[in-house]
């Protein structure tokens, strides 16, 4: 009986549904269309989405409205249906004939500001696309550093319905970062914490370099940065939940971030899973490293190295279409690890897209890709060209994009780029107990976007000038080695201090690469002219290496880095070697040096190094050794002592030596002076000697080892930092001059 009449209502129902859509439709038997004096008929019938003999109900009058407005090109439109006649109704959006700028002179500043606005010459004005292109505007000021900027759009109207656009910016103050304060539970000394992060607190000094004004973007890449360096002193839980600009005054900005850092984590039990058919020994360098790190203080980027010899290990073995996984268990402040390697689909790379290279040429671009179109996909080596990319430093940013290729196999890779300012400004000057001292650079890291280096320098101080003028080609022939030549001028005046004077022209060419993971090779050619002078002072042996002197060498070096990061150094060593080989030479001298040290912490918020440094020079002929190739230790290599002045000594004058050696040791001192944020204090011990005369047995030529103790303090004070050494001599020779107190004050910018 339900059914029978469910059945009933059922059909009721759709027959009222079908009433109602027949009732309410019209056929659209023509179109009108009225206001339009830009824009054709049958280009507004097109945005409309509709044709003559349509049928039309009330749904569809809406839908044409929306459709009609959503072209942009009107401020107002009205859709009507009588007798079948569709009447459309509109009013054209003005034309912007010109747009010009005031306030802004800076074509740098221009670029970024009205970069990408909606409003453009010729386009339709649009009230809605002006806000927002104001908005954008005052946006970028902000990231730029101008928080006190305005901006004033005057509209001007013309005949035939067209404006003219004019943009008014008043850039006011650029707002200067005063103070920069850390608060929270930090750890570490604010002195360290500024080293960490980009922003700079404003200095008279620093007047080429921007990162003393507020920048939003630099804020929260300087929040990032703080937060990896504590995941890498073992802060797991670490957060930098917030950093904010307080207005001290009209223009002067204090940047505080607020870290909670928690408790410190350690490293537990790691350990690996990989497919059943995959050998065991060939990840035996994994369980070697997952050993060494079990009860080692957590840090992220140790676990990025074992990502990264994971990575190392499949490429090796040939593991192709594999990816690897981690999960992390805690157990109070101690952390277990498992890394799964997984097998995945076999797929291949069709082609690989390139977009947002104006300058730099494609091939710079492809030169960095670790996987190339025909090869099998690889996620390891499809990230490492991404890095490679970005380490360029030409680009802005660096995106991928993994698109289905033409078949169930394949994959379309679309790489953007947003390139970005490719040349460096860069000065610097100092003052110290050795004097003044400038230095000025000026190069472009992609030259006529070739990805060439150029590069000008010139160092002056109280004793020499130097010149150099270098290009460099990061990746000849489309090879991962780089090749570069390079002309030098040198002027140094060692007359008052030691006795002769030299001037060097010459150029040289050479090539480096990688030779192995972190192991760099370099291969050189040096050819120089030098002139040598002495005073009527100097002793008959000084006087007679006067002349003029033609040498060429081969120059030979082997680096080989593992420290955490190249600036800022906690942790790691870097071991590297230089040889200099005569072959076309007036004296055919044979150089040696060896260079070693050794990062590690000993407790908490400490940097203590190791160092070692070798040298010798000796002639191949048995001939003297020339006055400008002897061996004078480095100021920081031997503190407590002036610069130069140990060692053998030829009358009144140092002349170097044959062979030099220096052990060095430093430790910071984290808990003095706890309270003097911008006051870094550290221990050193030193151990040094310069000896070996080849020209004259009677020199006076004491082999005793030279040592000294001290403190070092580093501040940084409002007219730059100041660098002081307080150093006692431990054991020294009775021709050796003594120096307690050195200081240097000077910065780069």
């Amino acid at each position: 009986m339900f059914r029978k009449y469910y059945n009933i209502i059922l059909a009721f129902f759709i027959f009222i549904f079908i009433l109602t859509n027949t009732s309410f439709a019209e056929v659209i038997k023509s179109i009108e269309i009225n206001g339009n004096k830009r824009i054709p008929n049958q280009t507004i019938i097109m945005f409309a989405d509709i044709s003559e003999g349509q049928n039309l109900n009330p749904t569809d009058l809406n839908n044409i409205l929306k459709n009609i407005y959503e072209s942009n090109f009107f401020s107002n439109v009205s859709v009507n249906l009588i007798e079948n006649i569709l009447q459309i109704n509109v009013n054209e959006f003005p034309i912007i004939e010109n747009i010009s700028y005031k306030g802004i002179k800076a074509d740098k500043i221009k670029n970024v500001i009205f970069k990408d606005l909606k409003l453009k010459p010729r386009s339709s004005y649009n009230e809605i696309f002006l806000n927002e292109d104001k908005k954008k505007i005052q946006d970028s000021l902000r990231i730029l550093g101008y928080f006190f900027s305005s901006v004033n759009i005057s509209i001007t109207q013309l005949d035939d319905n067209k404006v003219d656009l004019e943009y008014n910016v008043d850039l006011g103050k650029k707002s200067k970062i005063k103070k920069i304060s850390f608060i929270g539970n930090k750890i570490f000394k604010d002195r360290k914490l500024k080293r960490i992060i980009t922003s700079e607190e404003y200095k008279f000094w620093k007047f080429i370099s921007g990162k003393k004004f507020l920048n939003e973007n630099l804020i929260e890449f300087d929040q990032r940065l703080l937060k990896n360096f504590y995941l890498n002193k073992g802060y797991y839980n670490v957060q930098v939940n917030s950093s904010f600009a307080k207005l001290i005054n009209e223009d002067e900005f204090e940047l505080i971030f607020n870290i909670d850092a928690k408790d410190k984590y350690y490293f537990n039990k790691i350990t690996l899973k990989i497919p059943e058919d995959f050998e065991t020994e060939n990840f035996q360098s994994l369980n070697n490293i997952f050993k060494s790190l079990k009860g080692e203080t957590y840090s992220i980027n140790k676990v990025e190295d074992i990502l990264q010899e994971i990575d190392k290990v499949t490429l090796e073995e040939q593991f192709e279409s594999i990816s690897a996984t981690v999960q992390e268990e805690i157990i109070e402040n101690k952390i277990n690890f498992q890394f799964s390697i997984e097998k995945s689909e076999k797929i291949f790379v069709e082609k690989i897209n390139i977009f947002g290279n104006n300058v730099t040429r494609e091939n710079v671009i492809r030169n960095e890709f670790e996987i190339d179109e025909g090869d099998p996909y690889n996620e390891i080596l499809a990230k490492k060209t991404i890095n490679n990319l970005k380490s360029l430093r030409f680009f802005k940013s660096v995106n991928s994009e993994i698109k289905p290729g033409s078949s169930e196999n394949s994959k379309i890779i679309n790489i953007s780029v947003e390139e970005k300012p490719t040349g460096e400004i860069s000065a610097g000057a100092g003052f110290g107990t050795d004097g003044a001292s400038i230095l000025f650079s000026v190069k472009e890291n992609n030259y006529l976007g070739k990805g060439l280096r150029v590069e000008t320098k010139f160092l002056i101080n109280e004793e020499s000038f130097k010149g150099n003028f270098s290009v460099t080609n990061p990746n000849y022939n489309n090879s991962d080695k780089s090749v570069y030549i390079s002309a030098q001028a040198i002027e140094t005046d060692r007359l008052a201090s030691f006795g002769y004077k030299t001037n060097k022209t010459g150029f040289s060419i050479g090539t480096n690469f990688e030779y192995l993971d972190d192991l760099n090779f370099g291969l050189a050619s040096s050819n120089y002219y030098e002139k040598i002078e002495t005073d009527s002072t100097a002793s008959s042996r000084q006087k007679s290496q006067a002349g003029n002197y033609w040498d060429s060498f081969i120059n030979l070096n082997f680096d080989f880095d593992k420290r955490n990061q190249k600036f800022q150094t906690t942790e790691g060593f870097r071991s590297n070697y230089y040889l200099d080989v005569p072959i076309i030479s007036d004296t055919y001298t044979l150089s040696n040096t060896y260079n070693y040290e050794y990062y590690t912490d000993l407790y908490e918020d400490n940097v203590s190094v190791f160092s070692l440094y070798l040298k010798s020079v000796d002639s191949i002929k048995n001939d003297d050794v020339k006055l400008s190739e002897r061996i004078f230790l480095p100021s920081n290599k031997l503190r407590g002592f002036e610069t130069g002045k140990i060692g053998p000594k030829d009358g009144n004058d140092f002349i170097g030596g044959n062979y030099a050696t220096a052990l060095n040791f430093s430790s910071t001192i984290p808990q003095l002076l706890e309270n003097s944020q911008n006051i870094d204090v550290l221990f050193f011990l030193d151990a040094a000697n310069v000896w070996g005369v080849d020209y004259d047995k009677s020199i006076n030529d004491n082999s005793k080892i030279r040592s000294s103790f001290g403190i070092g303090v580093d501040w940084l004070t409002p007219i730059g930092p100041i660098n002081f050494t307080f150093a006692e001599p431990i054991t020294k020779a009775n021709t050796d001059i003594t120096e307690t107190f050195r200081f240097n004050l000077g910065t780069t910018f």
